[in-house]
């Protein structure tokens, strides 16, 4: 498991990412991560996640986009020191990839939106590493 971390404007982002073996499947080129990311907010005032931008790469060329309004169906409010955390998975048909992005978020208090980055993260297969 490996951990990436940035910080934007006082919030930072972690992404730790693991190889889901049990749902991955060589022969059929299927190979699926999940990753838990935790959105921390180190700033001073109250923030809103509104929508999500990523962008996964694989090492065969292909590339796609994914956007959409907030994550995992919530578009949580996140209060000065406090976090949010949640997981989900990306499926690939390389065995050697990368995930980063960006979040659009709000300041509760100025209506003010902001892009915070989401860091680039490594899909890798364990038995790519040996």
């Amino acid at each position: 498991m490996s951990k990436t971390t940035a910080v934007t404007k006082d919030v930072s982002v972690s992404v730790e990412v693991n190889y889901q073996h049990q749902h991955s499947n060589k022969q059929t080129s299927e190979f699926v991560f999940s990753y838990k990311v935790t959105i921390q907010n180190l700033s001073k005032s109250t923030i809103q996640l509104l929508h999500r931008h990523w962008i996964i790469f694989e090492s065969n060329g292909i590339k796609r986009e994914v956007k959409g309004e907030g994550v995992i169906g919530e578009q949580p409010v996140i209060d000065p020191n406090e976090s949010f955390e949640y997981t989900s998975w990306c499926p690939i048909q390389n065995n050697l990839g990368y995930m980063e992005g960006v979040y659009i978020m709000r300041d509760i208090h100025t209506n003010n939106l902001f892009e915070v980055e989401i860091p680039r993260f490594q899909l890798i297969e364990p038995t790519q590493l040996n």
